[in-house]
């Protein structure tokens, strides 16, 4: 058997596998453990954030209704405004300071209530996930099961596949393997095909004349990234 024939019978029995693992990889058994572990696994940190948030906020509201108390004390200063007047102060003036006064206090209150309200969302944020946490870790070990049995179904079929690539594997030039596992992980199934004239089969991509004096041993297609033979 040639380099060449070997590989593509490689690649044909490893397209079996390629197979078994996509239906695993697309079966909903492993798609619902691999969500419900997903957000178990980020969840803590989300809590954690939410919780440090509504900290931040409720000591931004303590902050705001401190201001807001110290301001309304300074209308304290109006009480005895009418003998002020009578002394000859300038009403004006008072006033003037006094709207200034009213109208901070409308704005912390403003901003008071929006805190507030950001407040109570964050908390309804937090228990709305902490329930989604539990009722997660609920279904957590089924679906895990659930995944872990679909995949005992494959073991024998997925076994045998091995058994025939190590064999196979014998037959194959090492760095080729190496070089052919390194593409597996990174472009779609075939890895391997042949030539047609000067082009890619897969793309149609046309090689240079430095990539045609090499297409014994393999080119990289420059276009889908294949490996290609003549």
């Amino acid at each position: 058997m040639s380099q060449l024939q070997a590989i593509l019978k490689y690649q044909e029995v490893d397209g079996k596998l390629f197979k078994l693992e996509n239906e695993l990889a697309e079966s909903e058994e492993r798609k619902k453990y691999a969500k419900l572990r997903k957000f178990l696994k980020t969840a803590p940190e989300k809590l954690d954030a939410l919780d440090l948030k509504a900290n931040t906020l409720k000591a931004e509201a303590a902050a705001i209704t401190k201001k807001y108390e110290q301001l309304e004390a300074t209308l304290k200063d109006f009480e005895n405004l009418d003998e002020l007047i009578g002394g000859g102060a300038d009403i004006a003036f008072y006033k003037k300071k006094a709207q200034s006064v009213f109208e901070q206090l409308k704005k912390l209150k403003a901003d008071l209530n929006a805190v507030i309200a950001n407040i109570k969302a964050t908390d309804e944020e937090y228990k709305d996930l902490k329930k989604k946490v539990i009722a997660a870790q609920k279904q957590y070990d089924g679906a895990k099961k659930a995944y872990e049995d679909l995949e005992t179904t494959k073991t024998e079929e997925r076994d045998a596949i091995k058994a025939e690539l190590s064999t196979l594997a014998k037959e194959i030039d090492s760095a080729f393997l190496s070089r052919y596992q390194v593409k597996r992980k990174e472009i779609a199934f075939p890895i391997v095909v042949q030539a047609v004239g000067t082009r890619c089969p897969y793309c149609s991509n046309e090689f240079s004349i430095v990539a045609r004096g090499n297409l014994a041993n393999g080119v990289d297609c420059e276009m889908c990234k294949k490996i290609v033979f003549n």
